[in-house]
């Protein structure tokens, strides 16, 4: 839980470190913390990113859609964006979802730290909402597919305990047969192999790195070999990477 800084009320934040595998929650798990939430008047912050990006026919549950209350009365706020879904990245537009005073003041807050997004940005926001939605299921099934490379790959490194994500963009990796320090293994792989990954840490497992599969199928597979070669003692003693030949010298 943490602490609200203008009301000391209490929220909720959906996420759980115990289920690294990413697999989508349940209907009960969201009905329950919904119920549960607005019995005791506690906020329920929940993040819908990647809603639409899921695979293995998981179904997204809308956390409304277990509360008899309208949005003004609710303890629930929903907070989206074109980042992921619309692949805009860069574009850095999000909303908010939740009672009027409580928008109203966040956008309060929000004016005193930072100014309105770029024109141009909020107007390539409503092009894709109001464009053509097929782009979106076609970015999911590529997605999925990538997804599939990168598991498969992984799958075939003696050691890690690979969990097959059902939505988002990441595999999160336990590679803790190597190493229990995921700070100092995803800067190894960096300097060694320069394959960039995401320590585990800082989503409360340890040892685990993230690995993003929002790539092409041949830097998914490129990726994944250097960092086999990079800690698996029976790979061959050199590689080539971009033309370079590299030595193993640290085993």
């Amino acid at each position: 839980m943490i602490d609200a800084c203008t009301s000391y009320t209490k929220a909720i934040i959906v996420n759980n470190p115990n289920n690294p595998s990413g697999d989508i929650y349940s209907e009960d798990f969201i009905r329950e913390m919904v119920a549960f939430c607005e019995k005791k008047g506690i906020w329920l912050i929940m993040d819908d990113i990647y809603h639409k990006l899921i695979y293995d026919d998981a179904t997204w549950y809308p956390g409304y859609r277990y509360t008899d209350k309208d949005v003004d009365e609710s303890k629930i706020v929903v907070v989206n964006g074109i980042s992921k879904l619309y692949a805009m990245t860069g574009f850095r537009i999000g909303w908010v979802t939740g009672p009027k005073k409580l928008v109203q003041t966040m956008n309060t807050v929000q004016g005193h730290g930072s100014s309105c997004p770029p024109a141009i940005s909020q107007a390539a926001a409503v092009g894709a909402m109001n464009g053509l939605q097929s782009n979106v299921e076609n970015l999911r099934v590529k997605l999925e597919n990538l997804r599939n490379v990168m598991v498969t790959e992984l799958n075939g490194f003696d050691g890690l305990r690979v969990f097959k994500p059902k939505g988002a963009l990441y595999c999160l990796v336990d590679f803790r047969a190597y190493s229990n320090n995921s700070d100092e293994l995803a800067q190894f792989l960096l300097d060694k192999v320069m394959v960039v990954t995401v320590p585990g840490k800082g989503f409360g497992v340890e040892g685990y790195l993230r690995l993003s599969f929002c790539k092409t199928v041949k830097e998914i597979m490129e990726g994944v070999a250097r960092i086999k070669w990079a800690l698996d003692t029976n790979s061959p003693n050199e590689i080539f990477i971009n033309d370079r030949k590299m030595v193993r010298d640290w085993v």
